[in-house]
């Protein structure tokens, strides 16, 4: 338990909760996983990190019975729907997706209803009910080739407008009926604060989440995924790179590009969802298996036909690059 580690100092107590929870990990024949948003301490004690896509198609292959998913809600409930014979833990159960509470069932069925037979695209930043009523989900890594996979013109997108209008600027040809949802994280930033940093680091480049609204977008040398920013500051020639997205990126960047530096634009470019998962709770969720992650049978069966649509397309996605480079060469 937390009481018994040694309080000599603050370092001798982390790695104290550090050996425990590799300890409790090996007893419990359990795997971590963690977002690229999270906290240093938690990504570098995590056996897999990525974005929502990586996550949730590596939790579809590992031999571990047990998952603590360091993240938010929806990742977790994604990898318990995926995975309903494996026992999917989130150490903090109050760490959810303001996005994602942005859109509900009685919503999305109102919605239906107003244009019946047009497809429904689902990001996975929504709930399984939500999922359940769509015909296809989709994340911000692979959400272009989704929506110009799909043969019909007329596309409702939900719950983000940021993505759903990026996507729609991609595809004109397209007429993406969008739901007013969106993340308070890549909202809240202001259009001056991407102008000041850029004046001054003059030679930084600019790399942005599709999340963000188009008046971030439009100065980004490239947009896409937390993956696909990963891809991005490994190739490019630039040694000085601004991150338009959540700060905990930031640390992943610099430990796999040591020789670049990295930016944030903003200070409040911070999840706070996202920074609640500690090492303690980490620990606690070891030692007591809290908290599960459960979908009901009935909705899980439906929602999984719409996440399984999107990895059925992820070979042909992976031979294409749609994230948008903008950098010259």
């Amino acid at each position: 338990m937390l009481k018994d580690l040694p309080l000599a100092d603050d370092k001798q107590y982390i790695l104290a909760i550090k050996k425990r929870i590799v300890a409790l990990k090996k007893e419990k024949k359990a795997i971590i996983v963690a977002h690229n948003y999270e906290r240093p301490e938690i990504q570098d004690i995590a056996d897999i990190l990525g974005d929502s896509l990586e996550l949730s198609r590596a939790v579809t292959k590992v031999a571990a019975k047990v998952v603590v998913f360091c993240g938010v809600h929806f990742m977790a409930e994604t990898a318990s729907i995926l995975n309903p014979h494996k026992k999917i833990l989130i150490p903090v159960k109050e760490a959810g997706c303001p996005m994602a509470d942005m859109i509900d069932l009685k919503g999305l069925l109102k919605l239906k209803k107003a244009s019946p037979g047009v497809p429904v695209v689902c990001y996975v930043n929504s709930s399984a009910e939500v999922k359940a009523e769509s015909d296809v989900c989709c994340t911000s890594s692979n959400a272009l080739d989704i929506v110009a996979s799909l043969p019909d013109k007329k596309i409702i997108f939900v719950p983000d407008r940021n993505l759903g209008s990026y996507i729609q600027t991609k595809l004109p040809e397209k007429d993406i009926l969008l739901w007013e949802g969106f993340c308070p994280t890549h909202m809240r930033i202001a259009e001056e604060e991407i102008i000041t940093c850029k004046k001054q680091h003059p030679k930084a480049k600019f790399m942005a989440h599709p999340e963000c609204p188009q008046r971030l977008l439009k100065h980004a040398d490239y947009i896409g995924s937390t993956s696909g920013m990963l891809k991005y500051s490994k190739s490019t020639k630039a040694k000085e790179i601004i991150v338009g997205t959540e700060r905990g990126m930031i640390h992943r960047l610099k430990r796999e590009n040591p020789g670049k530096k990295f930016y944030s634009p903003s200070e409040h470019f911070i999840c706070a969802d996202m920074k609640l998962t500690t090492l303690g709770w980490l620990l606690h969720s070891l030692e007591n298996m809290v908290y599960e992650v459960k979908v009901s049978e009935k909705i899980r069966k439906k929602s999984v036909e719409a996440l399984n649509k999107m990895l059925k397309c992820m070979p042909a996605s992976n031979k294409k690059t749609k994230e948008t480079k903008r950098e010259k060469r």
